[in-house]
């Protein structure tokens, strides 16, 4: 410990007659004298370790530019001026003898070259954020929703790597796991490959197995509510209404019907903020002639109330019980007073993804032709599923109306489609974090 204080004062301050530290001078080279190498990532830097220190503890990491790196790509900062910067702050610590730096130090001497390069207060605030993000451990579940070919799993990957998110779950692979290791209703042709009488019937079966896979993810749920942990969900078996928050009790509404009654708090940027998915995307879904999205959710609950009410009990009526259970006893306080405990909300952002019809049908025609051999789909097998698919998608879509973002997704706009979909899952941790700010007790 002694060694430590002298190495680390020697390093980070010096005495003034007064018997006050003042921090020392860092001389900030011009760029060119950081060494680059193209071929190969690494820097002679690397082999030289940095002890970073937290606050008065005594406790300390090594810094990483990688870590360092990652963070500022969140801030939307680009990859490869992350990695100059990350490399810049290493040499700026090392040649300036800085071996113990505290964290205050090293995010002063990181926010300059920041400046430096042109990011300047927009992407220090988006840092402190995500910084305080992560260490008030703020529950975060971001689903991305829509039906087969319209780009789920590379949104929710690209979007796991720009925001540092580890986390990724695929609910195709829960289905699997669901139909063939339990006892679960599920069967292996997929619900949209099936004929049925009605618009009605294939919603009110869609929204069955969507629960059975709510279920199946429980357990990832409860554990990033407890922990704090972000996680991405994306698949075909996602309803949006079952994730829609209640207010009552924080916690996941199994049911749709409450859920349609009840909007979610969260605000519907679609119209005015993305580009790709403009206000459209409501004028498609209210206007359908056929089907209103309202009357396919109030026809699917009528039937669920008489055809599938034993099912429901057993998959979801555990499963909101146990949630709203657990999240009773998470309020009660330590000392047994039964006072509400103040903690971080949970954040649930959900993103329905669609795309052009002219494009999905030829994206999906690619798909049929690469998932089966020979003429095992006729060509009006091929159409109800193609039908059934832009039902569903309707479904989806019609959740606008409760705040679930509904993007356009396109393969000439796509990079500029991830950028807004970067900016505003930022724009909803704000949000979350500055709500659980002002809902705790002063």
């Amino acid at each position: 410990m002694k060694d430590r204080e002298e190495s680390s004062g020697s390093s980070r301050s010096t005495n003034n007659p007064n018997g006050e530290d003042e921090p020392r001078e860092i001389n900030i080279r011009p760029f060119s004298s950081v060494p680059s190498s193209p071929r190969n990532a690494s820097s002679k830097y690397d082999f030289v370790k940095v002890k970073v220190w937290l606050g008065d503890a005594d406790h300390y990491y090594v810094l990483s530019r990688f870590l360092v790196c990652r963070m500022l790509t969140v801030t939307k900062i680009p990859n490869h001026v992350a990695v100059k910067i990350s490399l810049e702050l290493k040499k700026l610590l090392i040649d300036n003898s800085l071996l113990d730096v505290s964290q205050s130090d090293l995010e002063t001497s990181l926010f300059k070259l920041m400046e430096r390069r042109g990011y300047g207060e927009e992407y220090i605030n988006r840092y402190n954020m995500m910084t305080k993000f992560h260490h008030q451990r703020v529950p975060l579940v971001i689903l991305v929703c829509g039906t087969a070919c319209v780009g789920k799993s590379t949104i929710a990957t690209q979007l796991a790597q720009r925001l540092n998110l580890p986390n990724v779950l695929h609910t195709d692979m829960v289905y699997e796991l669901l139909r063939t290791a339990t006892d679960a209703p599920l069967t292996s042709t997929p619900v949209w490959t099936r004929e049925f009488g009605s618009s009605e019937e294939l919603i009110t079966e869609f929204c069955r197995e969507c629960r059975i896979v709510r279920k199946g993810l429980a357990g990832d749920l409860k554990k990033a509510m407890k922990d704090g942990k972000p996680i991405i969900i994306e698949g075909r078996h996602l309803d949006p209404s079952i994730y829609l928050m209640n207010d009552e009790n924080k916690a996941p509404s199994n049911d749709p019907n409450k859920s349609s009654k009840e909007p979610n708090s969260s605000e519907d940027v679609t119209s005015d903020k993305n580009p790709e998915a403009g206000s459209s995307n409501t004028k498609e879904t209210d206007n359908n002639p056929t089907k209103p999205p309202h009357s396919q959710a109030e026809a699917m609950t009528s039937v669920e109330q008489v055809s599938e009410k034993v099912t429901q009990c057993k998959i979801d009526g555990v499963c909101a019980a146990e949630t709203s259970k657990e999240a009773e006893k998470k309020r009660k306080s330590a000392d047994g007073s039964g006072k509400a405990k103040s903690g971080p909300e949970p954040i649930v952002i959900s993103i329905v993804l669609k795309m052009a019809e002219f494009d999905h049908k030829a994206l999906l025609e690619e798909w049929i032709s690469s998932r089966t051999s020979g003429d095992k789909y006729t060509s009006k097998e091929k159409d109800r599923l193609i039908t059934n698919l832009k039902t569903i998608e309707d479904y989806l879509c019609s959740f606008n109306s409760q705040g679930v973002t509904v993007v356009n997704i396109s393969a000439t706009t796509f990079p500029q489609t991830l950028d807004w979909l970067h900016n505003y899952l930022l724009q909803r941790i704000e949000e979350g974090i500055r709500s659980s700010e002002n809902e705790k007790p002063k």
